[in-house]
């Protein structure tokens, strides 16, 4: 894209670490304005998705590394040494601490935030912040979604939300039932909804 920056010692667009990669022609693509620090390695997609996308507004700091066939929304910030397994997922606007390694196949949601030093097995719910070892979701990202616009009704909203999913005795069954039953189905209510049916690795509580 335009106005993409890439520091000293950068490996953008390298063939992937992955044994199944057998020399196909694949893609990384990169959105503007995107900042690649010191010693970055960013690798091509494989044939199974054929590109590996890093969006518009990224930060991605000195020696992360993001795998095959990731996709990385916009507005995100990857801390310095992050580590992305292949075919992650990550939404708009989450950011990540530093030397936080990524299991493959994750999914991480919009304007979640990560704690540094962790370790993420599990997909991570939009809006949340996570941090403990192991991995928990600790509360709501009330002050990130604070600075990016959000009403202090919608935020009241997902707390709610929240509450139900994440701290209460429910199971995720029983909590999804009650948030499609109690709380109002406001656009980041369903987005929430919708993440956990695409799950594939289970989720993070």
């Amino acid at each position: 894209g335009e106005q993409v920056k890439v520091s000293h010692g950068a490996a953008v667009g390298t063939e992937p670490q992955d044994l199944k990669f057998s020399g196909e022609e694949t893609i990384l693509t990169v959105g503007d304005n995107t900042i690649i620090r010191e010693y970055v390695t960013l690798n091509r997609g494989t044939v199974e998705r054929n590109r590996t996308v890093i969006g518009k507004n990224c930060l991605i700091m000195a020696y992360s590394h993001v795998a095959h066939d990731c996709i990385i929304g916009d507005n995100v910030i990857l801390s310095n040494v992050v580590q992305l397994g292949g075919h992650v997922e990550i939404g708009d606007f989450a950011i990540l601490g530093g030397l936080t390694g990524v299991h493959q196949f994750v999914k991480i949601g919009r304007h979640a935030m990560v704690g540094g030093g962790l370790g993420v097995a599990k997909d991570l719910c939009p809006f949340a912040l996570a941090a403990g070892d192991p991995l928990k979701i600790a509360s709501l990202n009330k002050v990130g979604l604070k600075r990016r616009g959000f009403s202090s009704e919608e935020i009241e909203t997902l707390g709610a939300a929240f509450k139900l999913l994440f701290f209460s005795e429910l199971n995720t069954t029983q909590a999804v039932g009650q948030i499609r039953a109690e709380v109002e189905q406001i656009a980041s209510v369903v987005e929430i909804l919708d993440f956990i049916d695409r799950s594939t690795r289970g989720l993070t509580k």
